[in-house]
């Protein structure tokens, strides 16, 4: 059976076929016509002069499909008719797609083809428009002809805000209103009774269940906790809501509002009857609980970890079961590939000597706590239900989504004697994106980058005057699994000794079928039970006693607190220097990688929240809910603690080079998901910037390649296959099938082993068979190398734990298909550190046991030939086969970035890459 494409938000938005009849081709010319009618935004032309930039020219950035993500009723009818695009929403496409067959001729001049020059303001004859929004003489939008990113400049605070506001709602406002939705568990009644937006509001509302009491608390407890910074951020933030508002009035007023608003039933195209509801400041709240949750949360898994566990004893007793668990684990292996490589420790969440409090499941009692109750329609099928499934299961998931990456070399090493960054975050593809351009000017800020949609008061991740910073994803634990005691029935629980009745937060939604979103009628209640120790996750028995497994996030009703951070580093009075960055960066209470470059310096900060734990307590299992395994000086009722120092946070100034891809960030410190052992994504970073620093004389253009090529690169291919050939050649191979097989993988692999077309634009991968049988094969070879010694029982919990493979066309995993980040998460290091023991070689943080053949190479031998020809006689029709948007067999199709729809515009899919959404190339010539 072909793959579905996991769709999301108004996927539906995509076929013109879903259309009703009155909207097809034939009708929609006449339409259209009637539907220009309206007003355009008109606006003329004017200079802006760029003020305070040290970067000479030498800062880039990019950010596909395009700036503009809002589109009209009728500019969303031609695209779905006939392909056309409204100006500005997918001119950086393009030219980020290029990139993959382009970089190996790239040189410092021609990097402005593939990225945007990022340089302050606009030079005059490229300046296509200027506006001042709502008629304010406070401030200006001045719109660049390339790109149409907006220039926010303002004469006063409250005008900067306001116009930035305003260019936010201009270019992103039906995706802010979508996530505003999301945040509050609301998106099906908003958006439509899709299982995707159905899977997607229950994933996020089951981690964040708030009221419209808790987000205003939230604000409150943040400008009371911030002094005139908070009080600043609370003015900051209500301009920019003006702003927001103010065009929504306008748009509404003008008929030029996204025309998903009458697609979805919110407005009606003919009479204008209908509203679009103004932003509140608890909206913003909502909007960072999803962006909190999805980025910058690390931790959990904790009664995953918990089973896996039990069945390693299970399988080995006690003490080697432990031991075996642990090899797995990977807390802390001494091979893996660091951020700070000099050394020096950060212990973080490491294993105590005398563990205490833990309160492991009894075996087979785990259930996972409902979310979805008296579900009617299409709120209750199969399809739900199996959605409703799915979004737990990530929810509740210790492998969380990558945000990287990060390439930053000191200047000792480069060529003009000035630090150099490639750096930015993979934030998947949509359309219109997640994130959005801008330039903010204005007193106490001065900054461009990209935000979030809806948070975009500040850059979140960009340039200064001559700084440049960006993060990645960092995982450290910052979460919590409790095992509340049960007391009178299952819904009351034992609190320092007191039964005590939990929450109940509510959440009701009933959806209909529209043009946009023809899902039949349907309802749900999501229902969270919540306690001091956070909502309830899972049931179990522990000793024969009925617990609710509960999660407690450091920053649950804490959402708020991180803009304090950003507004520091939008602050040029604020940063001036790597050290005024680190405490900038401390402000973030989410678990990120930060990184800095300025003229002169490098640094790196992790920030987080990370809580100070009871003596003994080992964060990766649950512990029982009693004072004694509490987070220190925990205050239940604001859900603060005491948390660990800035000093203890792995940081850096200075260090020859920093390299980032989710990866381990120092000798013992610890992360939540699995994975983090002697092969990982990282290491394809780590190798090529390595090899530059040595050999100096770094450029823009040496260190922009080295990331494409680590793009395109097979993280299978490149590290672990030569070890499996190594062994499958330790014999002449004379079966014709498989002798074939390797001279293919051998001859990919010594032309690189890249995913990489024959020729730009030819849609065929060079080494095609070669990339099919790997894609084939590393499954097989899994399975049979492991589970045989691990036994199915533990096989099975330990890939509960840890995926087995993260191909670019899987559609398993933590991110789904058409979804360019890949190789995060799979088992290469286990493969990796079994075949080398398996050969004899020296290998460090190696597994309790041999597993691969039962430890001998001739056994290991017969296990990859036979899963290898099994492999090989795959069709490409078998191994990929095929989805919505891909034919059974079309390798290139199954491998390619979907911009996945949350509107109604669509692009089309482009070649595979593996690297940052937005993305930066900086080089600063000077300093103030």
């Amino acid at each position: 059976m072909p793959r579905r494409t996991p769709r999301f938000t108004l996927d539906r938005l995509r076929t013109p076929g879903r259309f009703p009849g009155f909207l097809k081709t034939a009708s929609v010319c006449a339409l259209i016509a009637g539907l220009l009618s309206p007003l355009s935004q008109v606006a003329a032309a004017a200079e802006v002069t760029a003020a305070n930039d040290y970067c000479g020219g030498q800062c880039s950035d990019i950010l596909p499909p395009g700036e503009n993500g809002n589109a009209t009723l009728a500019q969303i009818l031609l695209n779905q008719a006939f392909g056309t695009q409204p100006e500005h929403a997918e001119d950086q496409l393009g030219p980020y797609a290029n990139l993959a067959k382009g970089y190996p001729t790239l040189t410092n001049a021609t990097i402005n083809t593939f990225f945007n020059d990022a340089s302050f303001g606009v030079a005059s004859d490229q300046v296509a428009s200027t506006l001042s929004p709502a008629g304010r003489s406070d401030v200006t939008i001045v719109r660049d002809k390339k790109t149409g990113v907006p220039h926010i400049t303002g004469t006063t605070r409250y005008g900067t805000e306001f116009g930035a506001g305003y260019a936010a709602a201009q270019d992103r406002l039906w995706l802010m209103d979508v996530f505003r939705h999301v945040g509050r568990g609301q998106l099906t009644v908003f958006a439509g009774g899709d299982p995707s937006n159905q899977g997607l509001e229950q994933q996020f509302w089951r981690n964040a269940p708030y009221t419209e009491a808790d987000l205003q608390a939230q604000i409150d407890n943040a400008v009371a906790g911030n002094g005139t910074r908070g009080q600043q951020a609370l003015a900051d933030a209500n301009a920019y809501l003006a702003g927001i508002n103010a065009y929504i009035d306008a748009s509404d007023s003008g008929r030029y509002f996204p025309g998903e608003y009458v697609l979805t039933g919110h407005k009606d195209s003919i009479t204008n009857a209908g509203t679009i509801d103004h932003f509140k400041i608890t909206d913003l709240v909502a909007l960072a609980s999803v962006i909190g949750a999805l980025f910058g949360s690390g931790g959990g898994g904790e009664v995953n970890n918990a089973v896996s566990l039990l069945a390693a004893q299970e399988k080995y007793g006690v003490e080697q079961g432990t031991q075996v668990w642990e090899a797995f684990r990977e807390r802390n292996d001494p091979e893996a590939v660091l951020t700070v490589h000099n050394g020096q420790s950060f212990p973080y969440a490491t294993k105590p000597a005398s563990p205490q409090g833990a309160a492991l499941p009894d075996t087979g009692s785990v259930t996972s706590q409902p979310l979805v109750y008296d579900a009617t329609g299409t709120g209750g099928d199969a399809t739900a239900t199996a959605t409703s499934a799915a979004a737990t299961a990530t929810a509740l998931s210790s492998a969380r989504r990558g945000m990287s990456n990060a390439l930053v070399v000191s200047g000792q090493a480069t060529a003009s004697g000035h630090p150099i960054a490639v750096f930015g975050p993979q934030t998947g593809y949509f359309a219109p994106q997640l994130l959005m351009l801008q330039e903010i000017q204005g007193p106490g800020i001065s900054a461009r980058g990209a935000s979030f949609a809806g948070l975009s008061m500040y850059v979140e991740l960009g340039r200064g005057q001559d700084y440049a910073w960006s993060a990645t994803t960092s995982g450290q634990d910052i979460i919590d699994t409790y095992a509340v005691e049960l007391c009178q029935d299952d819904y009351h629980y034992l609190f320092h000794g007191t039964c005590t009745a939990m929450d109940v937060v509510e959440q009701k939604n009933a959806w209909k079928p529209t043009t946009a979103d023809g899902t039949a009628a349907g309802s749900y209640t999501m229902r969270v039970y919540r306690t001091k120790y956070g909502p309830v996750e899972y049931r179990a028995t522990v000793g024969g006693k009925k617990v609710a497994y509960t999660t407690l996030r450091s920053s649950f009703m804490h959402e708020a607190d991180s803009i304090i951070g950003f507004q520091m580093l939008n602050d040029p009075d604020y940063v001036k220097s790597p050290q005024t960055f680190q405490s900038a960066v401390q402000h973030i209470n989410y678990t990120f990688n930060w990184f800095y470059a300025d003229s002169t310096h490098t640094a790196y900060y992790n920030s987080g929240d990370n809580p100070v734990r009871a003596s003994g307590v080992d964060a990766e299992f649950p512990v029982w809910a009693q004072s004694a395994y509490e987070w220190r000086s925990w205050v239940p009722a604001t859900n603060t603690a005491e948390y660990t120092p800035a000093s203890a946070h792995p940081n850096s100034i200075d260090q020859d080079y920093y390299i980032s891809w989710n990866n381990k960030q120092a000798k013992d410190y610890s992360t939540a998901s699995w994975g983090d052992g002697s092969v990982h994504r990282g290491n394809l970073l780590e190798d090529r910037v390595k090899k530059l620093v040595a050999a100096g004389g770094v450029t823009r253009a040496s260190l922009t390649k080295a990331m494409a090529d680590a793009a395109l690169a097979d993280l299978r291919a490149e590290d672990v296959l030569p070890d499996l050939l190594k062994v499958i050649n330790s014999s002449t191979v004379t079966d014709s099938t498989a002798a074939a097989a390797v001279t293919k993988l051998q001859t990919w692999l010594t032309a690189g082993g890249r995913r990489t077309e024959t020729t730009a634009g030819s849609k065929t991968y060079a080494d095609a068979d070669a990339i099919r049988i790997l894609d084939a094969w590393w499954p097989l070879l899994v399975k049979a190398e492991f589970e045989p010694g691990l036994g199915t029982g533990l096989y099975t919990a330990f890939t509960a734990n840890l995926p087995i493979d993260e191909a670019p066309s899987a559609a398993h995993g933590p991110t789904g298909a058409h979804a360019g980040s890949s190789f995060q998460y799979g088992w290469w290091s286990y493969v990796d550190k079994d075949v080398r023991a398996v050969l004899g070689e020296s290998v460090q943080g190696a597994l309790p046991q041999k597993y691969c053949g039962s430890g001998t190479v001739s056994g290991c031998r017969d296990v990859l030939i036979s899963t290898l020809k099994t492999a090989a006689g795959k069709t490409a029709a078998q191994v990929y086969p095929g989805d919505t948007l891909c034919a059974a067999g079309n390798q290139w199709c199954a491998d390619s970035i979907v911009q996945r729809t949350l509107g109604g515009i669509k692009h089309g899919n482009i070649g595979w890459q593996n690297r940052p959404t937005f993305q930066q190339v900086v080089e600063f010539t000077s300093h103030r």
